[in-house]
């Protein structure tokens, strides 16, 4: 997906909702942070999992409407999932670093996607092949911390036994990243 796929879907699942606010949990959510600069690995899903924050209850709108095989899918090659906030685990404080999107494509809707750290939590926290293969490609391409990822891994609600996993999954991430920077100086 591209960034201005992602402004489409926002003001697509705001007119459709009457929100005004979107909430970008999903990996495309690294595209408000990084709107040219993500790694194609990171971009390969054409679907945006989105929260309408101002009407929560109108979520199946989205999916009624712009959701996988809905006709706005089949015209655009790109659909959303109206999702719930609870959807991710996110570490504490995430809220507060939202990225906006906002700009002539939206008209007047705002998408507010998740800082890179906090998207990278949520998806090492599930855990999915396809989370792995995200994680390790953004980790790479330098665009997260691992010392960020294990602030915030602090202060994220997992268990003791999923927490170990997502730090061994960092540190893996993070020496792969290291070895590519070694082998490829810039």
């Amino acid at each position: 997906m591209r960034r201005d796929q992602l402004e489409h879907l926002i003001r697509a699942a705001g007119a459709i909702t009457g929100s005004r606010r979107i909430l970008v949990i999903g990996s495309q959510s690294i595209l408000g942070q990084f709107p040219t600069g993500a790694p194609p690995r990171a971009l390969l899903s054409m679907e945006a999992d989105l929260v309408p924050l101002d009407a929560p209850n109108r979520s199946d709108l989205v999916t009624g409407s712009l959701g996988e095989l809905s006709p706005f899918h089949d015209a655009f090659g790109y659909f959303a999932d109206g999702v719930d906030v609870a959807t991710a685990v996110l570490p504490e404080r995430w809220s507060e670093r939202l990225v906006a999107v906002e700009n002539p494509n939206t008209s007047g809707y705002v998408g507010l996607c998740l800082e890179v750290h906090d998207l990278l939590i949520s998806k090492y926290a599930a855990g999915r092949d396809k989370d792995h293969e995200f994680c390790r490609a953004v980790v790479a391409a330098g665009l997260a911390s691992d010392q960020v990822l294990l602030e915030r891994l602090a202060c994220t609600a997992v268990s003791e036994y999923q927490r170990g996993l997502i730090q061994q999954r960092i540190a893996i991430d993070a020496r792969q990243a290291a070895t590519l920077s070694k082998e490829d100086p810039r």
